[in-house]
């Protein structure tokens, strides 16, 4: 919900500018007017930025604690091949192939600083890659992998990048990225994942995970 808002105050900031610099350029009195134009352009910029920003923000969830993010089962097609179902938190199912022995999902995490998080700014979450592994170094080494990306955003400004070079991580944002530990994939297998600020946590959910977790450990 926090970053619906935060997407939608974007917007309307984009907007008003868009709309006083409509007014700028256009206005009849061209007195200094390539000055007044390049102040227009700039805050036209200005706007296009904050649009683009409310973009990517949409993409993210709040995380209020620790919260449940996806339900992985597996069904084996072959030897270390396994036809995946991730289920989401808003119910959206999405259907891969990994081959291996083992899984991983990944999350992309945007974590507030301590004054805002006073003021109700949650860490906000993506989550942004599955893939798998083998058992084996050799084969790991040499086996085709599969790799999914998983959510993302429409917009060509990417927060969670920026933030990862930018020196405004230091005083308002901070990027980080969550990985769940490698699991055994097994047919029938069904784990759940769940998200904290410490980042992702598998669990396995019924017997054939947990009997494949057991053996594997």
């Amino acid at each position: 919900m926090v970053y619906t808002l935060l997407a939608a105050l974007f917007i309307i900031l984009a907007l008003l500018i868009v709309f006083w610099s409509a007014k700028l350029l256009i206005k009849g009195n061209w007195f200094l007017g390539w000055l007044r134009g390049m102040v227009g352009l700039f805050f036209i910029l200005c706007a296009t930025l904050l649009g683009m920003m409310a973009v990517d923000f949409y993409s993210y969830q709040q995380l209020s604690k620790e919260v449940s993010v996806a339900s992985i089962s597996f069904t084996e097609l072959e030897p270390q091949r396994f036809q995946v179902s991730l289920v989401d938190d808003q119910g959206s199912e999405q259907r891969y192939e990994l081959t291996g022995d083992l899984w991983q999902l990944d999350a992309r995490i945007i974590k507030w600083n301590k004054s805002l998080t006073g003021l109700g700014l949650s860490p906000g979450y993506r989550l942004d890659r599955l893939s798998g592994r083998y058992y084996s170094l050799e084969k790991e080494q040499s086996a085709p992998k599969t790799v999914h990306q998983l959510g993302g955003s429409n917009s060509p400004l990417d927060i969670w990048q920026w933030l990862k070079t930018s020196s405004v991580k230091q005083s308002l944002l901070d990027a980080s990225y969550g990985s769940a530990t490698y699991l055994p994939m097994e047919d029938g297998a069904l784990y759940a994942v769940s998200l904290s600020n410490t980042g992702l946590l598998a669990r396995p959910l019924n017997d054939r995970a947990k009997t494949a977790v057991d053996r594997w450990e």
